[in-house]
């Protein structure tokens, strides 16, 4: 029972709180069901009509963008109308300025319409158009008013541009507005009108080139023409009338005036004109006409000035310098006078700076100068000589004492007596001979080339530091220049004509003798300035020796060569008892001879005596050397042989010494006749062979005197033998006699 209480007391408790549970649940449910239905609605019809009004406030938004562009669309083709209407009336009115700019407008009202993006309308081809044919019709009724205004009277194009057709050019400036006009001076408005449309540079451009083609280089060009200006009553004129000119050259003051004559006349007429810029660069608007026309001409017409005026005015010697001073003077008052009116800006322009450098103009003429000449005198002709002795000399100049100033004077070139000669150096005493040349021929351009190195010289101690410098190294370059040029610009007949290459090996020789000193004249003045007391030439004296040798030499080989050829004619010298034989030996011998006698011809009076003998010798040797090597090296010799090559080889000993004949009077050469053995090594061996051609066995043996006497002295032992054994039958005394050979 017990348990029973405990279990209904619970269920009592239970019941009510199930029942409210239920309730809630309903509750729930009901709630859910209004909430579903509640979504449905918003799903079926509020979302509609919001979607219905989204998509409405998008069209309306861009109906309303739309209309907008129309509108300003609209707004600007009307603009672009009403400014083409006020371009007609201005148009008509002849107010340049104002027409000018209503077309302006029109054309950036047409740019805001090309900008619209995705509303390219038909219409703005048409109005793309319209613009470029009122533009054109502007300009071509500027283009009318400039050609009344501004009218060139010229020569007809085909005649050249000589002084005669120049003197027919003129240029009229109308200076009062005819009657019609009503807007400002007429200049100023068509020239404005240009600079709005932005085609004044055009004018301007083709307006400065027939100024520079017809006025201004024709001034600088003639020195006769002169400038001629005259006013009537509406119109400047302006013309040439040509005087007899005084000079080739106008000096450049003269041109200056003449030049700034013009522009005057410009400036007053034409150009004095301020500029209002196109519409959309407002940067600077005081830009004058003549700072236009400035810049457009001004480089060309100061090209010309410095080509055909300045130029001509730079000085050629130091002296003349100082009177520069008025041109540098002149052409600053003409740059100041042109910036004055407007038509240069800025400072110092290449003609100012041209004028002002005008030292280093003059050395760069003056060597410029100096190296057209030095290679005239190098690719002249080498055979015009003049004879050189030890007396004559390039004169040097007096040296002045090492503190006493740079102006020297020169002493003429003379032949100067020797104690003047000394004077190298102040207080030292030189041996009047240490410094001379042996006598010879050169070729007198070489002599006039010296002659140029010094006066040069002597013209760059007496110039400004930068000058002295550019001097001095152009007289190294003369050198320098002689080296590469001659060698190759003569070569041919350097190889072919032996008295030319003497005549070229004298000139190198004496080249080279008068470097060694030619910077020592001028060290004082020189070494102050060249940094390491560089003012030497001694540098190019072994190269000019090595020029002069080596192309002597060249002659040489071929002389020899020419002896040998011949002497191979000789059929050896072997069976001269066959007349044949006889006669080809004999005529070799005549040959070489005969061109060794032409040689000591072409050589006389031309190579120094002890060159020329030193040369001659060697190739009589040459001839002589080979005649003994053939003669020594035959196995059989005939009594008969031995005649006739004993009467060949005294041909050689008589007629040989009488090629040497250095100078032109005979009596002379007798003493360097006699002393050919000094100058022919194999002479002494030469006589040797023809004693053994004619002597027994007993004198050959006496000759050698064991190994002693003068046969031993030109032939080795196996010679003497191999010629006995040759000369001699084979017999007991022939062997008593080579037993004694050794």
């Amino acid at each position: 029972g017990e348990v029973c209480n405990v279990i209904n007391k619970k269920y009592n408790e239970f019941l009510p709180s199930l029942q409210s549970a239920e309730d809630l649940v309903a509750q729930v449910e009901g709630l859910a069901g209004s909430i579903d239905l509640l979504k449905a609605g918003i799903e079926n019809e509020v979302q509609r009509d919001l979607n219905v009004a989204v998509a409405e406030f998008t069209e309306l938004k861009q109906q309303l963008e739309r209309d907008t562009l129309v509108l300003s669309v609209l707004k600007k083709l009307q603009e672009f109308d009403a400014a083409i209407k006020d371009y007609n009336t201005a148009l008509l009115e002849k107010n340049y300025v104002a027409a000018a700019q209503q077309l302006e407008k029109a054309r950036s009202s047409l740019k805001m319409l090309q900008c619209r993006k995705g509303f390219e309308l038909k219409i703005l081809k048409a109005l793309g158009t319209e613009l470029t044919v009122q533009t054109q019709n502007m300009l071509y009724h500027l283009g009318e008013e400039w050609q009344k205004l501004v009218v060139w009277k010229l020569p007809p194009s085909k005649e050249s541009s000589s002084l005669e057709s120049v003197m027919h050019s003129e240029l009229h400036l109308r200076t009062v507005p005819s009657k019609e006009e009503i807007a400002g001076p007429p200049v100023a408005s068509v020239l404005q009108a240009f600079a709005v449309l932005g085609e004044l540079h055009t004018k301007l451009k083709i307006f400065g080139q027939l100024l520079l083609k017809y006025i201004l280089k024709p001034l600088i060009l003639y020195p006769s023409l002169q400038p001629l200006t005259e006013e009537q009553s509406d119109v400047f004129i302006l013309r040439f009338k040509s005087e007899e000119p005084n000079l080739d050259h106008s000096s450049p003051m003269e041109v200056f005036d003449k030049i700034k004559l013009v522009f005057a006349v410009l400036h007053k007429y034409l150009l004095n004109v301020p500029l209002e810029q196109p519409a959309e660069d407002k940067k600077d608007c005081s830009v004058t006409l003549a700072e236009l026309l400035g810049d457009t001409i001004w480089e060309e017409l100061s090209d010309c000035l410095i080509q055909n005026c300045l130029v001509n005015s730079i000085p050629t010697n130091s002296s003349k310098l100082e009177q520069y001073i008025e041109v540098i003077k002149s052409t600053e008052e003409f740059e100041s006078a042109l910036k004055n009116m407007q038509f240069l800006k800025g400072d110092a322009t290449d003609l100012l700076k041209y004028a002002r450098n005008v030292n280093s103009h003059f050395a760069n003429k003056k060597c410029q100068d100096v190296i057209v000449a030095a290679r005239n005198l190098m690719t002249s002709e080498i055979h015009n000589t003049v004879k050189i002795t030890p007396e004559s000399c390039v004169a040097l100049p007096r040296l002045p004492d090492p503190g006493a100033g740079d102006h020297l004077e020169t002493k003429k070139t003379s032949k100067l007596p020797h104690n003047d000669m000394m004077n190298l150096e102040n207080k030292t005493k030189l041996s009047q001979y240490t410094f001379s040349l042996p006598t010879c021929r050169i070729s007198s351009s070489v002599e006039k080339l010296m002659e140029l190195a010094y006066q040069t010289l002597l013209e760059a101690t007496a110039s400004t530091d930068q000058c002295c410098i550019q001097l001095f190294y152009s007289v190294r370059n003369i050198f320098q220049l002689f080296y590469d040029v001659v060698p190759t610009y003569h070569k041919e007949n350097l190889q072919k004509l032996p008295q030319l290459a003497a005549i070229h090996h004298n000139n190198c020789m004496y080249i080279a003798h008068h470097l060694l000193t030619l910077g020592h004249q001028f060290r004082y003045r020189l070494t102050n300035i060249l940094c390491d007391g560089a003012a030497t030439f001694v540098d190019l004296v072994p190269g000019f020796r090595r020029l002069g040798m080596e192309c002597f030499l060249a002659q040489m080989r071929v002389q020899k060569g020419e002896i040998l050829e011949r002497l191979s004619s000789a059929r050896n010298f072997s069976n001269m008892d066959d007349e044949e034989n006889y006669c080809a030996a004999n005529k070799a011998i005549r040959q070489v001879l005969h061109q060794l006698k032409r040689l000591g011809k072409v050589w006389q009076d031309v190579l120094p005596v002890n060159v020329y003998c030193k040369a001659m010798g060697t190739l009589l040797n040459t001839a002589l050397t080979e005649i003994v090597t053939r003669i020594a090296a035959l196995e059989d010799i005939s009594a008969e042989d031995a005649d006739r090559l004993y009467s060949l080889c005294r041909t050689m000993v008589e007629e040989g010494p009488k090629v040497f004949t250095p100078l032109p009077e005979d009596e002379k050469n007798k003493k360097y006749q006699e002393e050919v053995p000094v100058y022919v090594q194999k002479w002494m061996t030469f006589k040797e062979l023809m004693i053994i051609l004619q002597a027994n066995l007993q004198e050959i043996v006496d000759q050698w005197a064991d190994g002693k006497g003068p046969l031993a002295a030109e032939f080795s032992a196996a010679e003497v033998k191999s010629l006995i054994r040759a000369l001699f039958q084979n017999t007991e005394r022939r062997a008593a006699a080579l037993a004694k050979i050794k």
